[in-house]
């Protein structure tokens, strides 16, 4: 096993989530009064963007200390932790307000540990599947390159394939005596699938060369997520969100761990890692091929891909016009270092420190957004869904 000190780190760095209580429902306040809703209920399946609570859980499997449930999460809107790796809401949280939906509760959710899955008149209402740290392949891949050490799987233990297996687990019986009837319960559902990849890109970084990043880690998630989309097709479902992954060349812990030796390496514009970031174009760019191809197998499905790297390029390369300060690369919550990042001190440390004003922040712990960049993002997004 990984000794504890690395497991701590791997927790900070591949972005784990953590639930407390589960955020209070919303009503469906964008409805029209007695308007008939375009979707019932939202599943999603990822890792801590989409993570609504999920994370006590994993921490207590390895009975690892999670900073997210110490303030100041969740302080800007919830007034509290809530699960959620930010000082607020979420993308989904934001979509889920615009549909009139509830939020998304988690899959897992409290007590800590191994608590038993909501009842299925719950599940119906929609899930969090998503923990944060998730990846899109499973530890097997990792492994069999030397990049995990055996026997550990930590933070594999909640791929996306282990996703699927406790979302296929809650169907017949439990929650849909027949075939029909699941179908028509996810066909009235928004699917989630993703963002995935992000956390296997941190995984890889340092490890692998970016060339054959590209070439074999790439192909490999997209192929994977191809399959999960497969999957919850043959279930029912008739609307899936497809995200593609953030610009990783602009996110702190990338540029902290993994700094560039030549000048040359960084856009002189907004002091991103042009390599990296090309690496996240490379992925967006087979992802939307692959969706295009699964459009084209499925034409009565509508499968939606959202541009997670464009958005987030937009805040980075003109926050003022956006409402966020310039010094756009640097996290609001963290320890002291460059971009106010430190591994060896995450938000919600004693020692951390935390921006008088998150809402001019686009970063808010590392790798994750503030509320008020969720909020951009989110806007970007609600045009292919609602």
């Amino acid at each position: 096993m990984m000794p504890m000190r690395s497991l701590q780190c791997a927790a900070v760095v591949l972005v784990l989530l953590w639930p407390w209580e589960p955020a209070p429902a919303l009503a469906a306040s964008s409805s029209a009064p007695g308007a008939r809703r375009r979707y019932d209920s939202i599943f999603s399946l990822g890792d801590s963007f989409t993570d609504t609570g999920n994370n006590p859980a994993v921490f207590a499997w390895y009975s690892i200390p999670d900073p997210v449930t110490r303030p100041p999460y969740g302080t800007t809107f919830f007034g509290r932790p809530t699960g959620r790796n930010c000082d607020g809401r979420l993308i989904i949280d934001f979509i889920a307000e615009a549909l009139g939906l509830p939020y998304v509760p988690p899959y897992l959710g409290p007590p800590f540990g191994s608590p038993p899955p909501p009842p299925a008149t719950s599940f119906r209402r929609g899930a969090s599947l998503a923990v944060g740290g998730a990846t899109a392949l499973d530890a097997g891949f990792f492994r069999s390159r030397g990049l995990l050490p055996a026997p550990s799987k930590f933070p594999l233990n909640a791929s996306l394939s282990v996703q699927l297996e406790w979302f296929e687990s809650r169907l017949k019986p439990s929650l849909c005596r027949t075939t029909q009837e699941c179908e028509e319960l996810f066909g009235r559902s928004l699917f989630f699938v993703g963002e995935f990849g992000v956390n296997d890109y941190l995984f890889s970084f340092g490890k692998m060369s970016l060339q054959d990043i590209r070439s074999v880690v790439v192909p490999s998630i997209v192929e994977t997520i191809r399959q999960a989309i497969e999957r919850l097709i043959k279930h029912g479902a008739k609307a899936l969100v497809v995200p593609g992954v953030i610009p990783l060349g602009c996110s702190p812990p990338v540029l902290f761990l993994f700094p560039e030796a030549d000048p040359a390496g960084y856009d002189a514009r907004t002091g991103c890692m042009l390599k990296h970031n090309e690496v996240g174009r490379h992925h967006n760019a087979a992802l939307q091929e692959s969706l295009k191809d699964l459009r084209a197998k499925h034409p009565g499905v509508s499968i939606i891909y959202a541009d997670f790297f464009g958005p987030v390029m937009d805040m980075v390369q003109s926050p003022r016009k956006l409402g966020f300060r310039e010094d756009v690369l640097s996290v609001c919550c963290g320890g002291h270092g460059r971009y106010n990042y430190n591994i060896s001190v995450p938000c919600g440390d004693a020692n951390a420190t935390t921006c008088s004003r998150p809402s001019a922040s686009i970063y808010w712990d590392g790798v994750h957004f503030t509320e008020a960049a969720n909020r951009h993002i989110s806007s970007t997004w609600l045009s292919s869904i609602s």
